[in-house]
């Protein structure tokens, strides 16, 4: 029997089947800022799934120095359900919303002089179905779970490349911080599967960047010995969480009298700390609902009478409402009409199923086929300890090659890094919180663009 005639039907269907329905549109102008764009903005739809019964949204923005050959990151912002709008504003892209006094207006953007494009093209996509601008065709498609969305990063991610074939050649990279501890590595597994099974288009796959990953529920207890650290509890407790609580929390949350007693305490210690970064006040969410908090939220914002300037960091995030809500702004974007409603910085009522809650097993498996990794923590992080990270760390069983030092940033300790024999790079940045690059944007960038280079820090 011939099989050419088939194979060459199967690679033909293939192809076809992974043509986007829609390729991406540019963007030259965005409301709120004044002139035209000085760095290239593309955003669009790609279908995936059944059918293509899921359209993912992105954004894909052209490194601002040498795009020929910087490399490619493909970020997912944490939840699960945040949007890729919220890394470009808040985190590192090369643009920011303004801090200055809210007044009722379209809020005003400005540049960012330490995005990341500045060294480095990125696609942000807005995954799981839900998040931002991504929406499903049908009630069914609506739900997902990290498998599934991990195969749709994948599909999303080849037909992409079909219709952008100049970066196949760039270093390729899967990034991501906070719930995107659990998303990435799996991503990451699933393309590198591919690329083991010979699928088309080739991508040059090299490693993967966590911040502040969430890597398994279990390490939630290391907020504990953090706390204690930081001065946030006595010793007396801290002892008694240990003895009382360590061997509950880490398999199974506390479950006997004597912890539920001491962490009723640690809960009431800790109820006025903003988790995110202990140094910041936390803002006072208005409801548990979402449509409600959103709703008053905006509300809040556009009453110049009770809101004369940005308080705290959640209202400088919660102006991305009123910007990202506007139909101009949505026009600009090229976002479909009638296909989501309020955007959500990150989307509280997501229909998603974490059936995967420990990717450590993830991160043991790249490593042995010899990936490179940089995983960096802000150390004033109550939510994903630093502390916490260091255990899983360990817990690979790679010996240290490069042993705990300061990196230098302008003269300053920007933190300390250590690196392992399996090619994996941790760092902590000093002073920041739960997303280092929006605390200390001029180290993060320092760090991104010495790791992509293969410097030390």
């Amino acid at each position: 029997m011939c099989w050419l005639p088939i194979l060459i039907l199967i690679v033909a269907f293939e192809i076809i089947c992974l043509q986007p329905a829609l390729a991406g549109l540019s963007v030259k102008y965005l409301p709120g800022f004044e002139g035209p764009l000085p760095f290239q903005l593309e955003t669009g739809y790609i279908g995936v799934g059944e059918a293509e019964e899921v359209q993912l949204f992105y954004y894909f923005i052209k490194s601002q120095s040498n795009p020929k050959v910087d490399p490619l990151i493909y970020w997912f912002t944490g939840g699960p359900g945040c949007s890729g709008l919220s890394a470009i504003f808040f985190e590192f892209g090369p643009i920011t919303l303004d801090t200055r006094a809210y007044n009722g207006s379209l809020p005003t953007v400005s540049l960012n002089p330490y995005a990341y494009t500045k060294v480095a093209s990125m696609i942000f996509v807005d995954l799981p179905v839900g998040t931002g601008f991504s929406y499903a065709t049908t009630q069914k498609a609506n739900y997902s779970d990290n498998l599934q969305s991990a195969n749709h990063a994948y599909e999303f991610l080849r037909k992409w490349l079909i219709e952008h074939q100049e970066y196949l050649n760039n270093p390729f990279y899967v990034a991501g911080d906070s719930y995107s501890g659990i998303t990435v590595p799996i991503v990451t597994q699933v393309i590198s599967n591919g690329i083991d099974r010979g699928i088309k288009p080739w991508i040059n796959l090299k490693g993967y960047i966590l911040g502040n990953p969430l890597t398994s529920t279990g390490l939630y207890y290391y907020s504990i010995p953090f706390a204690h650290g930081m001065g946030l509890i006595p010793d007396e407790l801290y002892k008694s969480l240990v003895t009382n609580c360590e061997e509950e929390m880490i398999h199974n949350g506390p479950t006997n009298l004597l912890c539920s007693r001491d962490m009723h305490t640690f809960n009431w210690l800790t109820k006025d700390i903003y988790r995110y970064n202990i140094l910041e006040s936390p803002c006072e969410l208005v409801s548990n609902d979402s449509r409600r908090w959103l709703t008053e939220n905006v509300l809040k914002l556009k009453n110049s009478a009770t809101y004369p300037q940005v308080k705290c960091r959640q209202e400088w995030h919660d102006l991305s409402l009123i910007w990202a809500n506007d139909n101009t702004v949505r026009d600009a974007l090229h976002v479909r009409k009638k296909t989501i409603g309020a955007w959500e910085e990150c989307r509280r009522n997501l229909s998603f199923g974490a059936i995967i809650n420990n990717t450590i097993p993830y991160h043991a498996n790249l490593s042995r086929k010899g990936f490179r990794s940089l995983i960096y923590s802000g150390d004033h992080d109550m939510a994903v300890p630093f502390i916490s990270t260091q255990v899983w760390i360990k817990s690979l069983n790679y010996s240290i090659i490069d042993d705990w030092k300061p990196w230098i940033v302008d003269g300053q300790v920007a933190g300390y890094r250590r690196s392992y024999s399996n090619q994996m790079t941790f760092a902590t940045i000093k002073g920041a919180g739960h997303t280092g690059p929006e605390y200390k944007p001029v180290e993060s960038l320092a760090m991104l663009k010495r790791w992509l280079t293969y410097e030390s820090l």
